[in-house]
């Protein structure tokens, strides 16, 4: 019994299913593999089921038979949601109104957390004690200062409500940002920028050839998540823009209304109105350009906020 067990074939098949101290084996792989596509699914549950609804044909949505897999690919649902929701004038828009602020945003962010990562001066613990309570208080608590200060500034109904503040370090979660290329240029040996100041480099100087360069993932992770905030703000962007600008959430979010505006009574039938594939593909055209986004720049994301965790180094 001895011998079969310790056979080398048999030595061969537990490596190769439990694994050795070199790898790990086919059970463990399997049974982590298992694992992460579980919670995956849990988290892709919902965008599937949105593009699965948005897809399914009125008989579909009907059968009860018919949950993930339809009968056919009925693509009338973003049609109508691509006319609804006027998708090239709002996708326009939308890209201007998130990234102009995001730009901005974390442009400043960068000089504001530059300075106070290598500078000294009177006032630093208030400074900081400031940001965070930017942070903490609520923007529902300040929005009717705000509004009153943009109707007098004629700002209401302007982008300019939301490019100004940005460039003047106080837009949509700004202080989150500040701390993050605080966090990002403390880190950063203080070496290198004495060499390069005895070598005669102004500090605007070595700010753009040493510090930018070192925290170019702080760039990326804040450009990003700041894209995504302007874009998915809808609370105070409607406050601010109603009237003037319409972006992809404002439109999103009233979505039924200019439906029915768009199709006159007589060719809108009481199914239409209970249709919630239409809706599903107008919410999945309006997170479509965010996903482009985070695809085209997973890689870089990824290793940004992995690298922005690192400190000491």
């Amino acid at each position: 019994m001895q011998q079969v067990l310790h056979h080398p074939i048999v030595e061969r098949l537990r490596g190769l299913l439990f694994g050795s101290r070199a790898r790990r084996g086919l059970t463990f792989t399997a049974a982590l593999y298992a694992l992460l596509i579980a919670i995956g699914f849990v988290y892709l549950q919902p965008l599937l089921f949105m593009f699965i609804t948005s897809i399914k044909s009125p008989g579909d949505l009907l059968n009860p038979m018919v949950q993930w897999v339809p009968t056919e690919l009925y693509l009338g649902n973003y049609l109508k949601g691509y006319r609804v929701l006027d998708y090239p004038n709002t996708l326009v828009t939308s890209v201007l109104i998130s990234m102009t602020p995001s730009l901005l945003q974390t442009a400043v962010a960068s000089l504001v957390g530059y300075g106070l990562a290598r500078y000294r001066f009177w006032g630093k613990p208030l400074v900081f004690a400031l940001l965070l309570a930017t942070f903490i208080i609520p923007p529902q608590n300040t929005v009717i200062p705000q509004m009153l200060t943009y109707r007098d500034l004629g700002l209401l109904g302007n982008p300019l409500a939301l490019i100004l503040p940005a460039l003047m370090g106080q837009g949509f979660r700004s202080a989150i940002f500040v701390l993050i290329f605080y966090q990002s240029f403390i880190s950063l040996p203080k070496v290198l920028e004495e060499s390069a100041r005895l070598d005669g480099a102004s500090d605007l100087r070595i700010f753009f050839s040493i510090a930018v360069p070192s925290a170019l993932p702080a760039y990326i992770v804040s450009f990003i998540f700041s894209t995504v905030w302007y874009w998915n703000e809808t609370f105070l962007t409607v406050i601010f823009l109603e009237g003037g600008v319409t972006t992809l959430p404002m439109q999103l979010s009233r979505f039924t209304q200019a439906y029915e505006n768009l199709y006159p009574p007589g060719t809108v039938n009481i199914f239409d109105r209970l249709n919630e594939a239409v809706k599903m593909s107008g919410t999945f055209l309006n997170i479509l350009p965010l996903l482009v986004i985070y695809f085209v720049l997973q890689r870089w994301f990824v290793e940004s906020v992995e690298m922005t965790g690192i400190t000491g180094e």
